[in-house]
């Protein structure tokens, strides 16, 4: 990296937006998944310096890699020794809140936790929820399509965006803070931001969709004695509640009982042991009768032995405490470094599905090393792999968890991305002709290949 590129951008951002040497690769040391070896960090203030030091980069061809969060989990956020990191920390404003609106507008530094209390402050809700919400950014979570745990009524990130204001390689500033839930007036650019990565354009600011606080909440966690009763009680939740179901997910035996046993701290508030869990949400308008309802259906669960036992929250502190069991994610490490993976495929599937994953994995590294949970009701899996973190072990386990999909319509990435991980598995999920017109949108709006370069494809 030339000296005089380096004194340009410094002309840029100042010497105070700017990190070079061991402090950027020092970095590496937060990334959740991935590495940072590159030598100069790049910290904007602002839409017009980003677009200056695109606009910079484009003209001396040099790569860069956008920083959020670094909360991912797919090496999106690598960046090798000739790659300049551009980081979106110092543009974390919000910006305004329109209360009749229903809308926000934050800066793409922003933390999602910041964003969520912005909005609570004005009787609010920033609806988008995962267990990195202090850490991970809009912009990330918009460059991800991110999906979290409301999924099933909110959809994902791509549903909670009105507007976005992003720059383009070349430093071409696309400003389109639409407001309104309907704008057909052309082609709608702000989708090709949305799950790109940060290959097409970098995101600067954001207007988010919010949704009124809904005045009863309900978080109930059940065991149950089958993959065939989940899919029942999903059902039964989903058609006894009136819409007011907000989130479903799915725990195998063996992730539950791991994660409420020493040396986790997580109590357990059911027996261990049975073969099924499952964590659902309810949102709705009336807290006295919506209790009422979701027991009645609770009841007709437990009288058809859908159900083999059942408790609901009575308090922050007890739905915390059940969220907790499915967040403890991290807790599988103490067996061996981990593997972890996101997929998604049809709900029919995934009884085969899990129990071909697990009994591969058995053969090779022995019981309780692969741990199935995850967003069932959005046809998401999270499959943890205990079994060692090295070459060999990383592309044997990657095989027993993508192929398997081709056959039955999943995807080998279903809200994390493709990054460099799962580079190499997207024919799995994506036909030629895809591929292609991916290749020639990239094309198009990055013509010399500088933003995020090798993400999502070579």
């Amino acid at each position: 990296m030339s000296q005089g590129l380096v004194h340009d951008l410094r002309a840029i951002v100042g010497a105070a937006g700017m990190l070079e040497g061991a402090a950027v690769r020092e970095r590496s040391a937060v990334v959740f998944h991935g590495h940072i070896d590159s030598e100069l960090l790049v910290r904007p203030r602002s839409t017009e310096q980003v677009a200056a030091v695109l606009r910079l980069c484009h003209e001396r061809g040099q790569t860069v890699v956008t920083h959020g969060g670094l909360t991912g989990l797919v090496q999106g956020a690598d960046a090798a020794r000739g790659d300049i990191v551009l980081s979106l920390e110092a543009m974390s404003t919000i910006e305004r809140v329109d209360i009749p609106g229903r809308s926000l507008r934050a800066q793409a530094g922003a933390k999602l936790g910041e964003v969520q209390r912005a909005a609570e402050e004005h009787g609010l809700v920033f609806p988008l929820d995962l267990g990195a919400r202090d850490s991970a950014t809009i912009g990330g979570n918009i460059s991800t399509n991110a999906g979290g745990l409301r999924v099933l009524r909110y959809g994902m990130m791509r549903n909670l965006v009105l507007g976005i204001e992003a720059v383009l390689a070349d430093g071409t500033v696309l400003t389109s803070l639409n407001r309104m839930l309907k704008n057909n007036a052309g082609y709608d650019l702000k989708q090709l931001f949305i799950g790109s990565e940060g290959t097409l354009g970098v995101v600067t600011r954001a207007e988010l969709r919010l949704v009124s606080r809904t005045r009863s909440q309900e978080t109930l966690l059940a065991a149950l004695p089958s993959f065939d009763a989940l899919v029942d009680l999903l059902n039964r939740l989903d058609a006894g509640l009136g819409g007011q179901l907000a989130a479903f997910e799915a725990l195998w035996g063996n992730y539950y009982d791991y994660n409420t046993a020493a040396p986790a701290t997580n109590v357990a508030p059911l027996a261990r042991g049975a073969p099924f869990y499952a964590i659902a949400e309810t949102l709705g308008g009336d807290p006295e009768t919506d209790r009422a309802r979701l027991e009645a259906v609770l009841g007709e669960a437990l009288d058809a032995g859908t159900l083999s036992d059942v408790t609901i929250a009575n308090s922050d502190s007890e739905r915390r405490a059940i969220w907790a069991i499915r967040e403890d994610v991290w807790q599988v490490k103490n067996i061996a470094p981990l593997l972890t993976f996101d997929v998604s495929l049809p709900i029919e599937n995934m009884k085969d599905y899990a129990r071909e994953v697990n009994d591969a994995v058995r053969s090779f590294a022995g019981d309780n090393r692969s741990f199935v949970f995850g967003h069932m009701a959005d046809g998401n899996l999270h499959i943890v792999v205990a079994a060692g973190d090295d070459a060999a072990t990383r592309r044997k386990v990657e095989d027993i968890v993508y192929r398997p999909l081709a056959q039955i319509g999943g995807s080998v990435s279903a809200e994390h991305g493709i990054g460099l991980e799962k580079r190499a598995y997207l024919p799995l999920s994506r036909t030629a002709a895809e591929i292609s017109t991916m290749r020639l949108l990239k094309n198009a709006l990055d013509p010399k290949g500088i933003l995020n370069p090798g993400k999502v494809f070579a």
